[in-house]
């Protein structure tokens, strides 16, 4: 495990860590309301909070392993646990949501409802409330500036975590004012219902890509690039034409793939320069990536590119 940490950039580390133990230091906090209070609302937050645990340290390891170079058996690298470790955490998600939903509705059926230390449960969820909401925000934000799914996975949770525990306050507030205990129960069927939404959304994203679904942002990017190379007009290096652009993801690493045309006069040497340029390209725009450009001579008569080519207009700097 040592070895996997030595490749993990310092502030994805040390954002991953601070996950850890800022999950399990708010998991037994919220258990030690639950056991004061006999909140219902309550046990979903901690139940929440156990999910997170598991997660963080699974979204650790993960961050570990997807840093890893490419080697002989993962040619393509080892980005692609970020997806899994997510969908990981969408599934624990949607399991802690089921627990909870079942023992609130076995509460409001088949049991009596009495919520005590209403005061004291309330100001301990109420500062867990905050220090997930501050570290899930450090987190998202850790998260999208590396591009790692992983720890941007983490921070939504820890964020939905920090929602989960306004509804309890909410709910233990509420039977404060009135009285009417069945609130508490009905705080944690809320809670249940807006984590499994969260969990089924991670689990979504997990399987595009899984999927290699394809990134729409991504693909407005790259047909930005390559279409401002068409043409006489187009920037240099100039093409003919491309088609079968195919992009995914591995994890926060792009793998791009296109044909280019290119005048059938120029030599091997000119066309891998554009094509080398252009790849090059590419890969600065999408930040960790690697585009691979296939060269075919262009069979379009009428293409006027092509045209000052066979007129000796074009040379690899002109074209």
């Amino acid at each position: 495990m040592m070895k996997l940490l030595q490749h993990v950039p310092h502030l994805e580390l040390r954002a991953a860590l601070v996950s850890v133990a800022v999950g399990i230091a708010l998991a037994t906090v919220k258990f030690v309301a639950y056991f004061l209070t006999g909140s219902a609302a309550v046990f979903s937050d901690a139940m929440e909070s156990v999910v997170n645990v598991a997660a963080s340290g699974v979204a650790a390891y993960a961050l570990a392993v997807a840093h890893a170079p490419a080697d002989r058996e993962h040619p393509y690298g080892h980005g692609k646990i970020e997806f899994m470790s997510a969908g990981f955490e969408g599934g624990m998600i949607l399991l802690a949501a089921i627990v909870i939903t079942v023992r609130a509705v076995d509460t409001l059926l088949f049991h009596q409802i009495n919520v005590e230390q209403l005061g004291l449960g309330t100001a301990m969820v109420a500062g867990a409330m905050v220090v997930n909401g501050v570290t899930g925000l450090y987190l998202l934000r850790t998260g999208r500036r590396h591009g790692s799914m992983t720890l941007e996975a983490d921070g939504l949770h820890l964020l939905s975590d920090a929602i989960t525990s306004i509804v309890a306050v909410a709910a233990l507030l509420l039977v404060m004012l009135t009285g009417r205990h069945w609130i508490d129960p009905a705080g944690a069927i809320i809670v249940a219902t807006y984590i499994a939404v969260m969990g089924i959304k991670l689990l979504r994203r997990s399987a595009a890509g899984l999927m290699d679904e394809q990134d729409h942002s991504d693909e407005k990017l790259l047909r930005g690039i390559l279409d401002s190379h068409i043409g006489p007009e187009g920037r240099r290096p100039r093409i003919c034409s491309y088609h079968k652009l195919r992009h995914r993801h591995s994890g926060r690493y792009h793998w791009v793939d296109f044909h280019i045309m290119i005048p059938s006069q120029l030599t091997v040497d000119e066309g891998h320069t554009i094509a080398s340029a252009i790849e090059y390209e590419i890969e600065q725009s999408l930040g960790e990536g690697n585009a691979t450009a296939h060269i075919e001579p262009c069979p379009n008569p009428t293409c006027r590119l092509a045209s000052q080519a066979r007129n000796g207009e074009g040379s690899c700097r002109g074209v």
